[in-house]
């Protein structure tokens, strides 16, 4: 089973910028998508972000379009989002995930969370 540790998060002012990374540990994202989730207070889990197995293909949910960015290093287990012009929308605990398909699917959902981490964008 595979093991998410989310870093990276932090205060900022709107308009700043962030980069999130995600380890795994004890196996391989392997040929899987990769996921960004948030989760703001009194909200449900929000998908953010995927990236199929290649990398080649993207989804973005609409909010954060032409502001944020997916990848992964599939050589080194690592995936990250990096999040330009942020907002106060943007507050929340953020969490990656590894989904059990090669490519992306936006109605994935999952039952376990790690413990994210924070990022809060004051006005």
């Amino acid at each position: 089973q595979v093991q998410l540790v989310e870093s990276g998060g932090g205060l900022v002012q709107a308009g700043g910028s962030l980069r999130l990374s995600c380890a795994a540990s004890g196996r391989s994202f392997g040929a899987y998508a990769v996921y960004w989730f948030r989760k703001a207070p009194g909200k449900e889990h929000e998908l953010v972000a995927g990236t199929a197995y290649t990398g080649g293909y993207t989804y973005y949910a609409d909010p954060v379009k032409g502001r944020f960015t997916i990848s992964r290093d599939n050589v080194m287990n690592m995936a990250y989002l990096t999040m330009n012009n942020l907002k106060p929308e943007d507050t929340a605990v953020y969490y990656c995930q590894v989904g059990n398909t090669w490519y992306v699917e936006p109605r994935s959902t999952f039952d376990s969370w790690g413990q994210g981490t924070q990022v809060t964008v004051s006005s």
